[in-house]
C-alpha cells in the first residue's frame, strides 16, 4: 500500500579533506538500522552538490575572481551581462568581477533575471511605452520610469545593491537595461556573459556581432588560480557564496564519486543502490515567479541507472478510456496487466498523455533538492525507495 517513499538523512558537517563517499555510505546504513528499513534493488541515494564541492575544498576568492578577469579582459571596460539577481549566486563573483575592472558595465535583463527573479512587476512595465524586446533604458530613465523596486522575497533593490558592490572595489559602474544581448557592444566589446541557460546563444550572438573578448561566467575559474579551486566545465557557474571573500564552486569528478558510493552501498547491502549528485531543483515558484534552477543543470553526476526518461501510462487516461467499462477486481487486474505488458518505449502514445517527459535525474534530482531544503534540515543526504515501483508491481 505504500509507493515512493522519500527519506532525508542527517550526516555530520562536512569538512574540506573528509572522505564524503565513506560518511554517505555510513550515514545511509546507520540511517536504514536506526528505522529497521530493508534496502531493495533500484534504491536511490542523492547527495547534495554543496557538501560534494565543500569535501573537495573547491573554494575561490574574491582576488582568484578578479585575477582571472583581468588577465581575460585587461584594462577594458567590462560588459557584464544578464546577471541574475541574487546575493548567494551572484553577489560576490560580481565583487571579483568588478575587483578584476576599472569600469563595469552591468546589463539587466527586464522585466525579470533569467530565473524569474522580478526586477519590474509587468503591471508597471505595462504603464508605460517601453518595449522591452527593443528599448535601452539607462539608470536614470530606469529610475524615472520605474522608481524603486525591491524584490518580493529579499527586499534588496538589485540595482542599487549591485551598483555599490561596483563601486566599493573601486571600479566606475555604468548600469543599462537591455534584452538584446548586442546592446553592450555600444558601450564595450570586452563582454562577461552572466546567463546560465542561454550563455552559449548569448556569446554566439555577441561574438557575430563585434564582440572583441566574449566570455561567460563558465570560462572564469574553469582553471585553477593561484591554486584556488575551479570547474573545467562550468567555472562559476553553479557557484554560491561561502563568506564575503570566498565562493563555494560547483563539484567536479562527481563521476568518480558516484561510483564510489555505489560500490560502498552494494558491498555493504547486496543491492543495486543507484547514486545521483544533485544541485537546485527545476522547477517554479507559484508567487514569486522564481525559476529555482540557478545550477548549470540539476545533476552533474548519476548512475547509469538513472540514465533516461521515465516510460509511464497514465492511469486516468487508461481508467476512463480502455477500461471505462470495468470496475472493482476486474478493472484492477486488467490495469495491471496493460501496465505489465507495456511497450519499452511508449513516446507519441496517447496513453502517457499527462505523464512527465522529463529526464529520470532532473525529476529525481529536484525530489531530493525538496526534501532536503536549503536551510537548517541537517540532511543533505536523500534515500528515495520505491520510485521505479508502479501499480502492475
Amino acid at each position: 500500500m505504500i509507493g515512493t517513499t522519500v527519506r532525508g538523512v542527517r550526516a555530520p558537517i562536512i569538512r574540506p579533506g573528509d572522505d564524503l563517499a565513506q560518511i554517505v555510505a555510513d550515514c545511509v546504513l546507520q540511517a536504514a538500522e536506526s528505522g529497521g528499513i530493508a534496502f531493495n534493488d533500484r534504491d536511490i541515494v542523492g547527495v547534495t552538490e554543496a557538501v560534494v564541492a565543500k569535501a573537495q575544498n573547491n573554494f575561490a576568492s574574491v582576488d582568484d575572481i578578479a585575477a582571472d578577469v583581468r588577465a581575460k579582459f585587461g584594462d577594458h571596460p567590462v560588459g557584464v551581462v544578464f546577471p541574475i539577481l541574487s546575493r548567494n549566486r551572484f553577489a560576490i563573483c560580481l565583487r571579483g568581477i568588478a575587483r578584476g575592472a576599472k569600469k563595469v558595465v552591468l546589463m539587466f535583463s527586464y522585466p525579470s533575471d533569467e530565473v524569474g527573479n522580478t526586477l519590474i512587476s509587468d503591471e508597471k512595465l505595462e504603464s508605460t511605452a517601453v518595449n522591452p524586446w527593443t528599448d535601452v533604458l539607462d539608470e536614470s530613465k530606469y529610475r524615472r520610469l520605474f522608481g524603486e523596486n525591491k524584490h518580493i522575497f529579499t527586499g534588496v533593490d538589485y540595482v542599487e545593491y549591485y551598483k555599490s558592490l561596483i563601486l566599493e572595489e573601486g571600479a566606475e559602474a555604468e548600469i543599462l537595461f537591455a534584452n538584446k544581448p548586442t546592446a553592450i557592444l555600444t558601450y564595450t566589446k570586452h563582454i562577461l556573459c552572466c546567463d546560465i541557460h542561454t550563455r552559449q546563444r548569448t556569446k554566439r550572438l555577441l561574438a557575430q556581432a563585434g564582440g572583441e573578448a566574449v566570455y561567460g561566467l563558465d570560462d572564469i575559474l574553469c582553471a585553477p588560480v593561484n591554486g584556488s579551486g575551479f570547474n573545467c566545465e562550468y567555472g562559476l557557474l553553479g557557484s554560491n557564496k561561502s563568506t564575503e571573500e570566498r565562493v563555494k564552486l560547483f563539484p567536479r569528478d562527481c563521476d568518480q564519486f558516484v561510483t564510489s558510493v555505489q560500490e560502498k552501498l552494494s558491498s555493504a547491502t547486496g543491492k543495486r543502490i543507484e547514486v545521483l549528485v544533485y544541485g537546485d531543483g527545476a522547477f517554479r515558484d507559484p508567487v514569486g515567479k522564481i525559476w529555482e534552477l540557478a545550477d548549470p543543470v540539476v545533476s552533474p553526476a548519476y548512475t547509469s541507472g538513472l540514465e533516461g526518461l521515465p516510460n509511464e501510462l497514465k492511469l486516468k487516461y487508461l481508467a476512463d478510456n480502455q477500461f471505462k467499462d470495468l470496475s472493482g477486481e476486474a478493472l484492477k487486474n486488467a490495469m495491471a496487466e496493460y501496465i505489465h505488458n507495456k511497450r519499452a518505449d511508449l513516446k507519441g502514445t496517447m496513453e502517457t498523455q499527462g505523464t512527465t517527459p522529463r529526464r529520470l535525474t532532473d525529476l529525481i534530482g529536484s525530489l531530493c533538492d525538496l526534501t532536503s531544503g536549503s536551510g537548517d534540515k541537517g540532511t543533505p543526504i536523500v534515500w528515495i525507495q520505491g520510485y521505479f515501483d508502479n501499480f502492475a508491481d
